[in-house]
C-alpha cells in the first residue's frame, strides 16, 4: 500500500505543533529542560534521524513504543540528545506547576492569545533562563 503523506494545503493538523511550537520547544531544552522519554510523548525530529517519514506535519512524531525509538537510537540519552520533546498541553501545565508558575502568571502569560501552548512554552522558557 501506497503512504499518503500529509498535506499542509488541503489537510487540518492533526497535531497542535506548528514549527512555532517546534523552535519554542527547542529553546526549552537549550535552557536545561528536562525529561525521561517514555509512551505518550510526541517528538520534534528536526535533523531527520529516523527514516520512516513521520505521519504528523513537520517531522513530529509519537511515542507509542520506545522500543521502537531505542532501535533507531540506542540509548534513552541519545533520544534525549538528537530529538526535541514537545511538551502536550497537560505535559506543559505539570511543569510549570513544578517550576513554581501560578495560575496567575500563566493567565497573564496567556492574555489576549489564542495560542495557550506556545504561551505556557514562552512562561517555562522564562522560568529557566531566570534562575
Amino acid at each position: 500500500m501506497k503512504q499518503t503523506p500529509f498535506n499542509p494545503e488541503t489537510d487540518l493538523a492533526t497535531t497542535p505543533f506548528s514549527q512555532k511550537h517546534c523552535e519554542a520547544a527547542r529553546a526549552l531544552k537549550e535552557a536545561g529542560l528536562d525529561w525521561t522519554p517514555h509512551v505518550g510523548c510526541f517528538v520534534w525530529d528536526p535533523n531527520e534521524h529516523i527514516a520512516p517519514t513521520s505521519p504528523f506535519p513537520n517531522r513530529i512524531y509519537f511515542m507509542l513504543n520506545v522500543g521502537r525509538f531505542l532501535q533507531t537510537f540506542e540509548t534513552l540519552d541519545a533520544i534525549k540528545e538528537k530529538l526535541v520533546w514537545l511538551p502536550t498541553w497537560h505535559q506543559a501545565r505539570s511543569i510549570a506547576a513544578k517550576l513554581g508558575i501560578t495560575d496567575e502568571e500563566i493567565k497573564a502569560v496567556i492574555g489576549g492569545t489564542t495560542d495557550e501552548m506556545l504561551a505556557l512554552y514562552s512562561a517555562m522558557l522564562n522560568r529557566l533562563t531566570s534562575k
